[in-house]
Formats: C-alpha cells, structure tokens, sequence
C-alpha cells in the first residue's frame, strides 16, 4: 500500500483540524418526531408539538419511499465542488419542479387531525405549481408576507424532505469547507441552532444545524453566527426550577453588535436534543429575548410565521 509518510508535527497538526461535518443518518425525521413527542408532554404548545410530529412522521416516510426526485445535473455537482459552493443551492433548487412531487406525497400521507389543518392541505393540493413555488421561494428567502401562515409547516416539511434527501445522496467526502461558514455548505442555508457535542471526536465542538437540510457543520464557539463578531457575547437562558444557567440545555447566543441571536443545544446537558424539534419546544426564550430587544435570525421551516 503506497502513500505518504507524515512526520510527527503533521500528524499532530492533522489530529488538531476538528471534524468540518456532521451528517444526520437517513432515520433523522423519525428520530424528530420522537423527540417532539417527548417534548410535548406537559408543554403548553403540547398540541402543536404533537401536530409537527405527526407532520415528521410523514416526512420520514417520503424520505424512506421518495418519488422521483431530479436533483442538480451531474456537471453542475462538479462546478459547485471545484468552486466551493453549495452543491444543492436552495436559491434555485426552490424554484425547479424536482420537489413539488415530494409536497404530493408528504400531503397524501398526512392526515389532518382538524378541519383547519385540513383546509390548509386542500389549499395545497389545489394550487398549481407556479403559485407552491412562489411559497416555496417566499419561505427560504424569509420573505413571510408571501405565503399564507398556515401552510408554511407544510411547505417547509416538503422542502427538507427534499434537500435532506439530495444531501443524503452525496458521495462521501465530497462536501468542502468553503468560506461562508455561517452558510450550510451543502444548501446555503442559515442555521436553525447550534449544537455543542460532547462525544468522541466531536467533543466540544459546535456545529450549526441547517434549517432546510439538517446538514450540521462545525463553526468556531463564541462567534455570532450572523455578523462574525466575538466581543460581549451573551449567553442566556430561562430559568428552570433546579437547573442553574450554566446548566441550562438550551441558551440563545446574543450578539449585541447585530441585536440578533442564535439558540445553543448543550449535549452535554440533554443528549437527546434535537435542533429544530428543541427550537420550537423553547419558544417562551424566543419571547423574552425579544423583550430584550433581540432578533432572531433563524428561521425554523416547521414553525408558522409570526407564531414565536
């Protein structure tokens, strides 16, 4: 076996570079749904909660029996590797037809538990497929006056469903670090949180969560992921009962330079957390950061606009 011979300050340098992924396995909305659950028992959002979980479980079973799903043309995967892009940018991915046969099937699987959410759905079915991508544009560009409240869930689920299995296809090894780091590598898309591991080579590391595709990529602690700065970050929590600070499973990052925030899941404190199931569970922080003046800059695709 041939190869190259690294000297003893290479292989240290080497062991020293963290880890730039972590990928979730193919199982990933059934693990979400089984977090919600667990969340929801005494949770005030309890019915919304389990709503969203039944919503995964469908997207679980989409993911697990796809329809056919034409992702990017095998030329343009190579372009965006050669120039450090986002293979899967979501920019235009959005706005082609590939994932619209995903929203088909996750809407044929999903059963409305009130004429509400019902609805919603109908409304879904009957729109043709220029008006679910202006939705579908809408909700990833942040642009919410765009889609209707209701069916932004609906929409979003579709789309991760999408994303997650385009990201799942990829050869190993063929995501890139690139320098937008506070973007997802694989989509271009913000973080819904980050996630501070604490297992094997990972530990201690944060990485942030994709809020379309679920891809997790390592990003430097105590840096806002939003401006880049470092200086006068501030960590805050609410206060449970026997559960100090430094303790707390969930803290939002507040930068005081962007006024903005991104929540933090400790595993150390709650292995199970899960990012965007532990987003929504948590969204009494979201109220009283803004009390505090702070913005949130995640978008969470599972939560209706203007409902945290």
């Amino acid at each position: 076996m041939s190869g190259q011979i690294l000297e003893p300050g290479q292989i240290e340098a080497a062991a020293n570079i963290p880890p730039f992924l972590h990928l979730p396995g193919h199982d990933l909305f059934s693990v979400r749904a089984a977090r919600l659950r667990r969340l929801a028992a005494g949770h005030p959002l309890a019915g919304y909660l389990l709503l969203v979980a039944a919503l995964c479980d469908a997207q679980q079973a989409v993911l697990d029996n796809p329809p056919a799903l034409p992702g990017p043309a095998p030329e343009a995967l190579a372009r965006s590797r050669e120039h450090g892009m986002p293979p899967f940018a979501f920019e235009a991915l959005v706005r082609a037809d590939g994932w619209l046969a995903v929203l088909d099937a996750l809407l044929a699987r999903f059963q409305a538990p009130n004429p509400e959410v019902a609805q919603a759905i109908s409304q879904l079915r009957e729109a043709d497929a220029g008006q679910r991508k202006t939705w579908g544009v809408g909700l990833l560009s942040g642009q919410y006056d765009l889609i209707p409240p209701a069916l932004a869930p609906f929409v979003g689920a579709a789309l991760q469903v999408a994303f997650s299995h385009w990201l799942l296809s990829l050869p190993d090894g063929f995501l890139v670090e690139s320098e937008a780091t506070a973007l997802c590598p694989a989509c271009g898309s913000p973080p819904v949180s980050g996630m501070i591991r604490h297992r094997g080579k990972h530990n201690g590391l944060r990485y942030l969560a994709c809020s379309l595709c679920s891809c997790e990529w390592h990003f430097v602690r105590l840096k806002c992921s939003h401006c880049q700065e470092s200086k006068h970050l501030a960590h805050l929590s609410l206060e449970r009962e026997g559960v100090s600070g430094e303790q707390a499973p969930i803290r939002a990052e507040a930068c005081p330079n962007c006024q903005g925030y991104l929540k933090q899941c400790y595993l150390e404190f709650d292995p199970d957390a899960e990012a965007q199931a532990d987003d929504l569970a948590s969204l009494d922080l979201d109220l009283c950061l803004a009390d505090e003046g702070y913005l949130r800059r995640a978008p969470n695709l599972l939560l209706a606009p203007g409902t945290d």
